[in-house]
């Protein structure tokens, strides 16, 4: 399955994301549901909450596409802020790789952020012991 992944899909996802909501809205992009990979886009709106989680069985590629996020780590043992980036195209950083078991979240900081997300293996959805309660 070809995806064009241009402006007009980046538009029509941001403006899905605004009318949800979460104020996100995500697209799949795997090639069927037998595809055991886990590649989407994101749009994410300033205003998401994006609870601080982990993934434990995989690791967490972001690259952002358009717009501006920050993306926080948190401390296993503390569970407090250990760092954040701000990550965009263009910046410093436009893309990071989040460890398995890594807890994080990220904010979206200008209106029309859209990122592309890549985990290893089949979705599995966060379980309640894999978000931290603040």
């Amino acid at each position: 399955m070809q995806v064009r992944i241009d402006n007009a899909l980046l538009d029509s996802l941001t403006e899905q994301a605004k009318c949800s909501a979460r104020l996100r809205m995500s697209y799949d992009l795997r090639n069927s549901e037998a595809d055991l990979s886990q590649r989407m886009l994101n749009a994410v709106e300033p205003g998401s909450v994006i609870p601080i989680h982990r993934h434990q069985k995989t690791s967490e590629t972001m690259v952002v596409l358009r717009g501006r996020v920050v993306v926080e780590l948190y401390d296993e043992l503390e569970r407090i802020c250990s760092s954040a980036y701000e990550v965009y195209p263009g910046g410093d950083i436009y893309a990071l790789n989040i460890p398995a078991g890594a807890w994080h979240t990220l904010r979206a900081l200008e209106s029309g952020t859209v990122i592309l997300e890549m985990k290893d293996g089949v979705y599995e959805p966060v379980a309640e012991c894999d978000i931290l309660k603040c």
